[in-house]
């Protein structure tokens, strides 16, 4: 698995999940929809470490420049 995503890419990812998360344990978004969040979320924070997405590979598409 080769990197596909850049720095700026993987730290939007990272707040974006931090968000989806201060939400839902303060409980603005809860239900169904705050579970899936709350999952997505997750996918997003380890997508982010991994430096690797899968739908980016699969359209073809990086945001990394080193590989």
């Amino acid at each position: 698995m080769k990197k596909n995503m850049g720095n700026l890419d993987r730290l939007i990812r990272v707040m974006l999940a931090a968000t989806i998360g201060a939400l839902y344990f303060k409980g603005v978004v809860t239900g169904l929809l705050g579970t899936i969040l709350l999952i997505l979320a997750v996918v997003f924070v380890l997508v982010s470490l991994v430096g690797f997405c899968p739908l980016y590979a699969l359209f073809g598409f990086r945001t990394c420049k080193n590989s």
